[in-house]
């Protein structure tokens, strides 16, 4: 009853709304007529649509969207046809019979028939559909409330009860406006005149709502007017605000102490989010639905465990997914493999415990999910609001702040005044330590002939053949194979002891995709830098003499450079036969 209350005395504050001023005309139009006969029917049937319509706009989806849109559309007609009628009975009469007809029997727009309830009824449905009040806190806290929760009876009422108190507060103005325009009857001149002024207001008010202007606008001048009225209500209801923190849109979000005030977030709402249907196989978690995750913010991560880009996001998503989980955030990786071997369920298994990774994990092999959400990138990101609507996202590395904000502000949106401002720094080493962009002049290069590039062995790439590769002069950028090597679309392998690879980068790291053979079998390698051991320079995977072993197919990070970085001529010898490379990274 209480919410009742304060979403009625919402609605009475709307007279004093700029917000209010397209409408009034339409309203005003009925002014100096039997109130239970004309101005009662045509409020009624304004409340009722405006519940109607605002309910579905919060829960129902696109297609009430675009119901709306033609309502909207029809109504401009009905009104637009009155502002003429109302301007000229000359111009009217110049209308199409049935329209002018159906005009005057609709609307009794001539004067020479007194307005029926049903005729009222019809030009109130049609302002309903018109209506966009400006969202103060009070209405900002019934939206908020249908959209989190679902249609249901409550708000429908809540909704109904904003109007009925704009209804009130509209009456009130009808029956003072009603008297002063009986006064002024008193020439059939004054009248006439009168008529067509509200004719000219009603053309305006139909080209203002027509052009967007009452949102646009209008609503740019209606919080200041009665927002801190609305504010003052909800705090003399639920306590003074303890808290102030700054919202996404430059405004500042109250929290007060025992129920926060609704905050929007400014993220654009680029509609229903796609399905997460498709998957081969779950990890750590049951399948999850929409019905699942309704109410929860939801991060969507696309990867793959070979990635280097992907693998430096990582601490990232796994810290998000530690700090929000008991304030409404859910994580769900979405496994998409790149390489062939990547479609190994043990493998991500594997991958997914070795990056400590705790949240669910979806093993999208068949691509559904990649194409459910019209997706190009590795990694990528999709946030989902409480409401399921897809609201940000963002693809490769790095924005990392601006994403844990738009995640924040979607929990506040959902109703967590507990949520932090504070941006997570989590700790990496290895593989996922972010690239020295500063340094960074390789890039990525594979070395299965349907992807490769610079490559500058004498004879070039031999395609599913055994050959004997020479490594050739690489320059920046270059590389070669040498040894007895069968080069696939994917990868090359390695078909006799002692083969390797000679790359010449430039770049503090180098990685290395790398599986054993077929049999599974370990293979040793030695790595040289300039002709070296990579001493202080080594990487992750191997020791400073160089040594290393490929027991299972993941990127290997084999260099890092300590020092100045500078362009390095990198080398591997393999001493077991069977290796699989597939591709390069550098960071």
């Amino acid at each position: 009853m209480t919410l009742l209350i304060i979403a009625y005395l919402g609605g009475v504050l709307t007279i004093f709304s700029p917000c209010i001023l397209p409408i009034l005309p339409f309203v005003f139009s009925r002014a100096g007529q039997p109130f239970v006969r004309s101005t009662l029917p045509m409020l009624l049937g304004m409340v009722l649509m405006f519940g109607v319509v605002a309910s579905l706009a919060a829960v129902g989806g696109s297609w009430a969207i675009q119901a709306n849109e033609y309502g909207r559309l029809a109504a401009l007609v009905i009104l637009a046809l009155l502002g003429v009628s109302l301007l000229s009975t000359r111009v009217a009469n110049g209308l199409t019979k049935p329209a002018v007809d159906f005009g005057n029997k609709l609307l009794n727009t001539t004067g020479t028939a007194p307005a029926t309830a049903w005729s009222s009824l019809v030009l109130g449905l049609a302002t309903g559909l018109l209506w966009a009040p400006c969202a103060g806190p009070i209405l900002g806290l019934v939206l908020t409330g249908a959209a989190l929760k679902g249609a249901n009876i409550q708000t429908t009422l809540l909704l109904v009860s904003y109007a009925a108190g704009a209804a009130s507060s509209l009456a009130v103005a009808l029956l003072v406006s009603g008297k002063v325009f009986r006064a002024m009857k008193g020439s059939l001149g004054v009248s006439e005149r009168i008529r067509q002024a509200l004719g000219v207001a009603v053309l305006a008010g139909v080209v203002t709502i027509g052009l967007g202007l009452d949102t646009s606008i209008l609503a740019r001048f209606s919080y200041a007017s009665t927002g801190v009225i609305e504010q003052a209500l909800l705090n003399t209801i639920h306590g003074t605000p303890t808290q102030t923190e700054q919202a996404s849109n430059g405004e500042a979000a109250s929290v007060v102490a025992n129920k926060a005030v609704p905050f929007k977030s400014d993220l654009p709402n680029e509609g229903r989010a796609p399905s997460l249907d498709g998957a081969v196989q779950w990890l750590n978690s049951p399948p999850l639905t929409a019905a699942d995750l309704r109410g929860k913010v939801v991060l969507v991560d696309f990867w793959t465990y070979s990635c280097i880009n992907c693998i430096r996001t990582v601490p990232y998503v796994r810290a998000w997914a530690e700090k929000y989980k008991d304030q409404g955030l859910v994580v769900v990786g979405v496994h998409a493999p790149e390489f062939a071997f990547e479609k190994n369920v043990d493998n991500v298994r594997k991958a997914v415990a070795d990056f400590q990774i705790e949240y669910p994990v979806a093993i999208d092999n068949d691509f559904s999910i990649w194409r459910s959400f019209n997706n190009n990138y590795w990694p990528a990101h999709y946030l989902i609001d409480a409401a399921g609507q897809s609201r940000y996202s963002h693809f490769g590395e790095g924005s990392y702040r601006q994403t844990e904000k738009a995640i924040q502000d979607l929990l506040r949106e959902a109703g967590r005044a507990d949520v932090s401002n504070v941006s997570s720094k989590p700790s990496a080493s290895g593989a996922e330590v972010s690239a020295n962009l500063a340094t960074l002049r390789s890039g990525e290069t594979y070395v299965g002939y349907s992807q490769a590039s610079n490559f500058v062995s004498p004879g070039g790439l031999q395609a599913d053949e055994r050959h004997d590769y020479a490594p050739g002069n690489p320059g920046l950028n270059e590389w070669g194979l040498s040894g007895a090597w069968t080069v696939g679309g994917e990868a090359a392998s390695l078909d006799e002891v002692n083969g390797g690879i000679t790359y010449r980068f430039s770049a503090r790291d180098l990685h290395l995709v790398l599986g054993p053979g077929a049999d599974g079998k370990p293979v040793r390698f030695r790595v040289t830098v300039d002709g070296e051991p990579p001493g202080a320079d080594h990487g992750t995977d191997i020791d400073a003499e160089g040594n290393g072993v490929v027991t299972e197919t993941k990127l290997y990070q084999l260099v890092r450079q300590m020092g100045d970085v500078a362009p390095r001529t990198f080398e591997i010898k393999f001493l077991d036969t069977g290796v699989q490379a597939y591709a390069f990274t550098f960071g």
